[in-house]
């Protein structure tokens, strides 16, 4: 079995957690602040932005004009505040597989019923709550 490109890129990210809270999926949103408080946007911007944390532009463009060569193989995050919810944003940050089984979009913030993870990976998320957070923050801004 071949590891997606993108997956194997942010296996050699370094973790963010190793505690998560396990947070309450309604429907398909989560509704609750992992952190209990709003995340920031402007972190948020710099996590979907940078190629070595969120690697979020390897597969899908946004409205950040100033980074080149952005992806074009998942929907545009230019106004996915107007598409979905700040839950169902949560949500698909969180662990996309559980809106879609065939996702390639990595779980960035779950630890189990993963594959393939290198020993010092093992139950640890990519992004931190505070990051998921964040980027829930920036994506809700993004209305057009």
């Amino acid at each position: 079995m071949r590891i997606p490109l993108v997956v194997a890129l942010l296996l050699t990210a370094c973790p963010a957690s190793a505690q998560p809270v396990t947070p309450q999926i309604v429907d398909d949103a989560i509704p609750a602040s992992l952190t209990g408080r709003p995340g920031d946007a402007a972190r948020g911007r710099a996590i979907v932005a940078n190629r070595s944390t969120g690697l979020c532009l390897l597969c899908h463009s946004g409205p950040i004009a100033e980074e080149r060569f952005q992806g074009d193989i998942a929907p545009s995050l230019a106004g996915a505040g107007s598409r979905w919810s700040e839950g169902q944003l949560r949500l698909r940050i969180v662990d996309g597989s559980r809106l879609n089984a065939d996702t390639i979009m990595p779980a960035y913030y779950r630890t189990g019923g993963l594959q393939r993870v290198a020993r010092a990976f093992e139950g640890k998320t990519i992004l931190s709550a505070a990051q998921v957070e964040d980027v829930v923050a920036y994506l809700v801004t993004l209305k057009d």
